[in-house]
C-alpha cells in the first residue's frame, strides 16, 4: 500500500498553494535541484566532455525509458526518451503509414490535443500522396473504423474534460481491421495504469514533464510493440538513432528496436530532473494513486456540486470513463481561475469555458480538495472574478 504521506514529503510545494495542476505541469521532486546541480557542477564543470562515458549521458533515453516502461505496462527495452513529443507524434504516424502504403485514412478525434493533429495535418502535405485526416466525435470513433483506416491515432485523456477513450476495446476492433494503432498518453503516464503491451497498441507516445513531474520542456517517450520496431524506417534518421553513431558513416543504419527512434542528442539536464523525480515511483504504486485519485475526484465533485452551482460538470460522471483530471464549465471560467489562483488554489484554464483540476495523490489530499472547494464557492458567491485584471489573458491560460 502506497505511503501518500511519504510521496507527497518528496516534492518542493510552495507554503499556502494548494496546487492542482499537476496535469499540465507537474511540481518540482525536492531531489531535484541537486541532481541537476551535479549534473551541472561536477558532470558538466568538472568532467567535461568524458561525461558522455564516465556519467552514463549517452544511455540516459534508453535507462529512463525502462523507467517509464513499467507505468505504461511494457517491458525494459521497448521505451526509449528524447525530443519533444510531437516529434514522436511524427515518427509514429510515419512509420504507421509507412506500414499500411495501400491506406489512405487516418482517424482520430476532435477531441484530441490540437499538435497531434497539426502533426497529421503537416506530414499528409509532405507525402502528397492523397492521404486525409477524419476526426468524428470522440464518441464516435469506433463507428469510422474500417479496412481504409491506415491509423487510428487517439488521446487516451481528452486533456480538457478528462473523458478517457477505451484503450483496450478500440485497440482490439483496430487490430482486427489491420489498422496501426498510435495512443497518446500524455494525460495517463503516472496518473492510471497504461496497459500498452496486453492491448497490443502498436506505438504509444508522451510526455514526463504532466504526471511524471519532469520539469517544463521535459523530454518525450515513445514505445514501440515488440516485434514491430525493427520493421521500421525511421522518417527522422538522427544520428542518435543510428547502429554506430561514432562511425559517421554517410549512409543511415538504424540501431536495433526502438533505439533507432532516437533521434537529437539527449538534452542531459532535463534528463538529470526526469531521472530524479521518477525516484517517487520506487515506493508507489500506479494502481494506489488511480485508486486514491478516483476517490479525490469524487470529494471534488460532489463538493463543488453542493457549494457551486453556478458551475456544470465537463468530465464523466462516472469516474472509470474519466482520466486524473476533473473539469468543470462556466461561461467566464477564465476570470474564475486567475481568481482561484489569486487566492492560493491552483488549476488551469482552457478554452472556451473549462476549469480544469489535477487530481494527483502523490502531492494532494482531502485538505486540498476541500479548500478548493470553499475558494471557489467564495470566488463565484461574491462574483470575485468580476474583476477586470481577471479578465486580461496571459500568453499562458
Amino acid at each position: 500500500m502506497t505511503d501518500f504521506a511519504a510521496t507527497r514529503a518528496m516534492f518542493d510545494l510552495p507554503v499556502g498553494v494548494a496546487y492542482l495542476d499537476g496535469n499540465s505541469l507537474g511540481p518540482m521532486a525536492r531531489k531535484v535541484p541537486d541532481r541537476v546541480q551535479r549534473a551541472i557542477r561536477e558532470e558538466w564543470g568538472e568532467g567535461l566532455i568524458a561525461s558522455w562515458n564516465d556519467a552514463g549521458w549517452m544511455a540516459l533515453p534508453d535507462r529512463l525509458g525502462d523507467r517509464i516502461a513499467p507505468l505504461i505496462g511494457v517491458s525494459p527495452g521497448t521505451v526509449t526518451t528524447g525530443d519533444t513529443l510531437s516529434i514522436k507524434v511524427y515518427q509514429a504516424l510515419a512509420a504507421g503509414l509507412a506500414l499500411k502504403p495501400g491506406r489512405r485514412t487516418i482517424l482520430s478525434d476532435s477531441g484530441n490535443f490540437p499538435t497531434d493533429l497539426y502533426m497529421v495535418e503537416g506530414l499528409i502535405r509532405t507525402l502528397d500522396r492523397g492521404h486525409r485526416l477524419k476526426t468524428p466525435p470522440p464518441e464516435e470513433v469506433a463507428d469510422h473504423l474500417s479496412e481504409d483506416v491506415a491509423i487510428l491515432m487517439l488521446t487516451e485523456v481528452d486533456y480538457r474534460t478528462g473523458r478517457r477513450h477505451d484503450m483496450a476495446d478500440l485497440v482490439a476492433r483496430a487490430r482486427a481491421l489491420g489498422i496501426v494503432t498510435i495512443w497518446d498518453v500524455a494525460h495517463s503516464a503516472g496518473a492510471l495504469p497504461v496497459d500498452a503491451a496486453r492491448t497490443s497498441v502498436d506505438f504509444v507516445v508522451g510526455c514526463t514533464y504532466k504526471f511524471l513531474n519532469s520539469g517544463p520542456g521535459g523530454p518525450a517517450f515513445i514505445h514501440v510493440r515488440e516485434g514491430l520496431a525493427d520493421r521500421i524506417e525511421p522518417a527522422l534518421a538522427g544520428w542518435l538513432g543510428h547502429a554506430a553513431p561514432f562511425d559517421f558513416d554517410t549512409a543511415y543504419r538504424p540501431a536495433d528496436a526502438v533505439r533507432r527512434l532516437r533521434v537529437g542528442t539527449p538534452p542531459v539536464l532535463q534528463m538529470a530532473a526526469l531521472d530524479a523525480a521518477m525516484d517517487v515511483w520506487d515506493i508507489a504504486s500506479i494502481h494506489d494513486v488511480r485508486a486514491r485519485a478516483l476517490e479525490l475526484s469524487e470529494r471534488l465533485i460532489a463538493g463543488v456540486e453542493a457549494a457551486c452551482p453556478g458551475l456544470a460538470l465537463a468530465s464523466p460522471r462516472e469516474g472509470a470513463r474519466r482520466g486524473s483530471q476533473v473539469s468543470f464549465r462556466h461561461p467566464r471560467g477564465y476570470a474564475v481561475m486567475q481568481a482561484l489562483i489569486a487566492r492560493g488554489v491552483v488549476g488551469d484554464f482552457r478554452a472556451p469555458d473549462i476549469l480544469r483540476f489535477g487530481i494527483t495523490p502523490l502531492y494532494l489530499g482531502e485538505a486540498e480538495i476541500d479548500r478548493c472547494v470553499a475558494t471557489l464557492a467564495e470566488v463565484l458567491d461574491r462574483r470575485l472574478w468580476d474583476d477586470p485584471a481577471y479578465a486580461a489573458r496571459a500568453a499562458v491560460t
